[in-house]
C-alpha cells in the first residue's frame, strides 16, 4: 500500500488538472488499521522491514505535496493510519473514529512520522500519552486536541469532505502552493525569519 501511494502521490504532485486531494479508506472497517504486522514478522529482521518502508518514503512525499490534502477518516484509524491522516492539511473525522497508536506496546517506535507530527499537532505531553499508553481515543478527544480539524457524521462524511474540496478548488493554486510553503517552512523557523519567508511568498504570490 505505501508503494502505491508513493506512485500517487508522485502523479498528483505532477498532475496540473488536480487541484484538491481527498485520501480515504474504502468500505465501513477502516480509515487504515495501521500496518501490516505480519509484513514485519516474515522480513529477515525488524531493521530490514524498517529499511524497505523508509525506502519509499511516501510520508515526505504526502507532506511535498503543493495542494490541499483532505483526510477523511472513518473507522479505525489506528498507527500509520493516524500518522497518514497527520501528514494531511485537513484531516475531517467520522464521528464513530477509533483512534491508537499502539506501537510502543507492541516494542517498536512509530516509523511514519507519529514523533513528530503528534506534537507538533497537540501538546507534547499529549503526544507522549498516545505514545507511551497506546490506548485508544475518540474523534471528540482528537479534535479536542488538534488531532483533527472537524468532525462529521458518519453517514455525511464523503459529502463533507467534497465540500470542502470544492471551496478550495476555487481557490487560485499558486496562492495555495505558497500558503501551504510558508506554514510548512515558516513554523520551524524563529519568528523573524518566518516573517521574511511569509514577504517573499507574498511578493510571489502577487508577481503570478
Amino acid at each position: 500500500m505505501a508503494g502505491e501511494l508513493r506512485d500517487v502521490a508522485d502523479q498528483l504532485a505532477a498532475a496540473d488538472n488536480v487541484r484538491v486531494v481527498i485520501l480515504t479508506g474504502t468500505g465501513r472497517r477502516a480509515f487504515c488499521a495501521g500496518a501490516d504486522l505480519t509484513e514485519f514478522g516474515s522480513a529477515p529482521s525488524l531493521v530490514v522491514a524498517r529499511q524497505v518502508r523508509w525506502q519509499r518514503d511516501v510520508w515526505s512525499q504526502m507532506i511535498g505535496i503543493d495542494k490541499p490534502v483532505i483526510a477523511a477518516v472513518h473507522g479505525y484509524c489506528i498507527g500509520s493510519g493516524l500518522e497518514i491522516a497527520l501528514l494531511c492539511d485537513i484531516r475531517i473525522a467520522a464521528e464513530d473514529t477509533v483512534f491508537a497508536m499502539p506501537e510502543v506496546g507492541l516494542g517498536m517506535i512509530p516509523a511514519a512520522g507519529g514523533t513528530q507530527t503528534l506534537p507538533r499537532n497537540s501538546r507534547p505531553s499529549q503526544a507522549l500519552d498516545l505514545l507511551l499508553t497506546g490506548r485508544r481515543f475518540s474523534a471528540e478527544e482528537a479534535l479536542k486536541m488538534g488531532l483533527v480539524t472537524r468532525i462529521s457524521p458518519a453517514n455525511r462524511l464523503r459529502e463533507d469532505a467534497l465540500e470542502v474540496a470544492c471551496q478550495l478548488g476555487d481557490v487560485d493554486p499558486g496562492t495555495i502552493s505558497n500558503l501551504k510553503r510558508a506554514l510548512r517552512e515558516g513554523c520551524d523557523m524563529p519568528l523573524n525569519d518566518g516573517l521574511e519567508l511569509e514577504t517573499r511568498l507574498v511578493i510571489l504570490s502577487s508577481s503570478n
